[in-house]
């Protein structure tokens, strides 16, 4: 009998196989039938300090002994108060809020609720959210709404409900999504939410931060919020703590998970400003945050998120990234050279390119071609249609890192994957 597992993004009517991990140390996941697979992709995104970091295990651990969950409406504990003001020691003011969620999705849908509640709560009603072309927030039904339409939830359209759609700044059109912008905030949206900087699932689309510098002036000049989703990117990705770092600003409302536990256990929040929470805070109770789940700051994650945090501060993170990102990009050089190789960019510690020809999609055929070429190397890498990207832990050593540029290499040089030319 088959496993009654339903794995997500898997089509199980092709019969992949699904490896089973026992377990993982630093960037190496180890597998049932003695493999050793390279984590090229920190496990979705997640994983930034390596896995089964020592520091934050051990939080975990004795976190469990004292206090495993508690309901957080009404009560609180000492993990979650020493993260939330961890939090706002470490991100930039305005910043002075935390709420607590579980993934990045509930992050965003937390997001999108209380920029809906502080216009309504005003007394000024606005309801449109603008949203980037190529987006991708996450799959519960807001964040799939200010995600790009297509292959992803196309079958969950009569749930979406409508936004306002600017353009992506692609090289030289920059401006046109700038004008775009401008003439969608005059029609007095709520928010704008963006991926500073990179968009994850829609392909590692990387536009410059000025650009991204210029969107949250337009935002302010017209009242209108502005959202960052740095699930991906927070927790050093691009370079810095935060990607919008890089082009000097602050959002009215932030978003953080994956990299937020180093990546060990689900824990999400969103940082929102003071004026924000005072449009919420009033003896009405009818005025509240009406928003929560059954597992809102659990402490043995606040736990790991405050080992974390630790390390940040106490360890030479930066450094470690920037050391990764240099490594990386001698061997991005190497592979841009390649005929087969198409629009090689780099971000921080995040890779890609293009291969094959045209502009494929996610359900390229090149894709599940690569995805098996690398399985059967024993390296974690999932391609987003033709676009192979590389995202590891920052601990991975260089033996192992050539190896995946090598991998990729012979994927590309293999004409079993139809990428040579």
């Amino acid at each position: 009998m088959s496993s009654p597992v339903w794995h997500p993004f898997t089509q199980h009517g092709l019969g992949e196989p699904i490896p089973l991990v026992t377990h993982a140390e630093g960037a190496i996941l180890h597998t049932a039938d003695g493999r050793r697979v390279i984590d090229a992709i920190s496990s979705w995104w997640v994983t930034t300090h390596g896995h089964r970091h020592p520091r934050i295990m051990a939080a975990i651990a004795e976190q469990a002994g004292q206090l495993d969950q508690i309901i957080f409406a009404g009560w609180t504990h000492e993990p979650a108060e020493t993260l939330a003001n961890g939090l706002i020691e470490m991100m930039p003011a305005p910043l002075s809020r935390v709420f607590f969620s579980d993934s990045g999705s509930t992050s965003v849908e937390v997001a999108l609720k209380m920029a809906l509640g502080y216009w309504a709560n005003r007394g000024e009603p606005r309801h449109r959210i603008l949203t980037l072309e190529h987006s991708y927030h996450g799959d519960t039904i807001g964040a799939m709404s200010v995600g790009a339409r297509g292959v992803f939830n196309r079958q969950y359209a009569p749930l979406l409900f409508d936004v306002g759609l600017i353009p992506f700044p692609a090289p030289d059109r920059e401006q046109v999504a700038l004008d775009a912008l401008e003439a969608a905030c005059r029609e007095r949206p709520a928010a704008l939410i963006v991926e500073p900087l990179i968009l994850g699932a829609g392909g590692m689309l990387i536009y410059p931060a000025a650009t991204l510098a210029e969107m949250r002036r337009i935002c302010s000049n017209h009242s209108v919020l502005f959202i960052a989703d740095e699930v991906m990117t927070g927790w050093g990705r691009t370079g810095t703590l935060l990607a919008c770092e890089e082009a000097g600003v602050v959002p009215d409302i932030l978003c953080l998970s994956k990299g937020l536990t180093g990546g060990s256990v689900p824990l999400a929040v969103t940082l929102a400003t003071e004026a924000i929470y005072d449009a919420h805070y009033s003896t009405d109770r009818s005025r509240m945050f009406f928003h929560s789940s059954s597992y809102t700051a659990n402490p043995i994650a606040c736990a790991a998120a405050n080992a974390n945090l630790a390390i940040w501060r106490e360890e030479p993170v930066l450094s470690r990234i920037a050391a990764l990102a240099e490594r990386q990009a001698l061997h991005l050089a190497a592979l841009a050279d390649h005929r087969g190789v198409r629009n090689a960019r780099q971000l921080g510690t995040i890779t890609a390119v293009e291969v094959g020809s045209g502009e494929g999609d996610y359900l390229s055929e090149l894709g599940p071609r690569l995805l098996r070429h690398f399985g059967a190397n024993n390296i974690l890498l999932r391609p987003l249609g033709n676009t192979i990207y590389v995202m590891p832990p920052y601990c991975i050593d260089e033996t192992d890192l050539a190896t995946i540029y090598r991998e990729i290499m012979n994927a590309i040089e293999s004409r079993d994957h139809g990428c040579a030319n």
